[in-house]
């Protein structure tokens, strides 16, 4: 192969802390049938890809070993029977793995455009969060306007996404953050409350917050917070589960849920179908995307980093500094 077949992207060396992100050169993906390649302007980093560094998120079967799991940018190349994109055409993916890197391949189904107003930089920051909010909090949560929800995390990717979708869909939010600064920017957001956990006791504010608790409990936490969550649920309130940054296992006493009719429920994304991820696309292209270009909802981009300096993004990531996405860029 020549030189003008490969690409630079980043490689985990071996699991291990941020140090074993490595520059390296790797064959160009080509688009399979179905497919479009995209040169990558930006692609976002999450908490995912620091877990899969470390070990423990192994990429599914027939996926890329390069992590990366959102980009953004322009289309290079199509696959065989893709008819709804053209070459130059401007897109933000959701992808299985290979988003740290100059190009990578994406289904068709898993590519949105991206919003009228928005930077490439800012694109890169939807896929991830906005796939995973949308599914957890409005399908699998069933939120519906008027209810109470609390967010957990507010001021990460997924937290500034949930507290802007849902105070946008007409329901009150509450959310939880570990300083002042944080909480002040979910309120800035649309958050109608926010606690420092540090500070105060989330069960008990959220009992206040809504008759007799919250109707619906987004979580990345886990650990203690399960049982917690359970006490600041309200009768046929909805825990969905989609981390466990303090561990998946806790004991919990089911009588609650039963006597209050409480629904426990959860998802990963990555492993889901092309077909359900196209379909979860399909929902936030109707119902989000108008609200995004209209200037409603706006990705929170905190820093972004140089491709090369992954293992500095990935840092800041474990470092839970940032408020919002951080976010690699590709030099042309």
């Amino acid at each position: 192969m020549t030189e003008s077949d490969h690409m630079k992207c980043i490689q985990i060396r071996q699991p291990g802390g941020p140090e074993v992100l490595e520059i390296t050169a790797r064959p160009i993906p080509e688009p399979q049938a179905g497919e479009v390649q995209i040169r990558v302007a930006a692609a976002g980093v999450n908490r995912p890809d620091c877990i899969q560094r470390q070990g423990h998120y192994a990429p599914p079967p027939g996926v890329t070993d390069i992590p990366g799991l959102e980009v953004a940018g322009e289309i290079s190349a199509i696959g065989d029977g893709v008819s709804d994109w053209s070459i130059g055409d401007t897109v933000c993916a959701l992808v299985a793995g290979g988003g740290y890197a100059e190009f990578v391949t994406a289904p068709i189904q898993q590519c949105l455009p991206v919003p009228d107003g928005l930077t490439m930089i800012e694109a890169a920051a939807l896929p991830e969060t906005f796939f995973t909010v949308w599914t957890n909090v409005f399908e699998r949560g069933a939120l519906k306007t008027g209810e109470t929800l609390l967010i957990h995390g507010g001021s990460s990717g997924i937290g500034t996404t949930a507290i802007q979708i849902a105070s946008q869909m007409g329901a009150r939010v509450m959310a939880t953050a570990g300083s002042a600064d944080k909480c002040d920017a979910c309120l800035k957001l649309g958050a109608e409350l926010a606690v420092n956990y540090r500070e105060q006791d989330f069960v008990e504010a959220a009992k206040e917050f809504g008759p007799k608790g919250v109707n619906v409990i987004l979580d990345m936490v886990g650990g203690d917070y399960i049982a917690r969550n359970i006490r600041a649920l309200a009768p046929d309130g909805r825990l969905v589960n989609i981390a466990f940054l303090q561990g998946s296992k806790a004991e919990v006493n089911f009588m609650p849920i039963m006597l209050k009719r409480l629904t426990l429920t959860g998802s990963t994304l990555r492993p889901q179908s092309v077909t359900r991820k196209g379909e979860i696309a399909t929902a936030l292209k109707n119902q989000v995307w108008p609200l995004i270009t209209d200037g409603k909802i706006r990705p929170v981009v905190y820093q972004t980093f140089e491709l090369s300096d992954a293992k500095q993004a990935h840092q800041l990531m474990e470092s839970s500094q940032h408020i919002g996405k951080i976010v690699l860029t590709v030099k042309k």
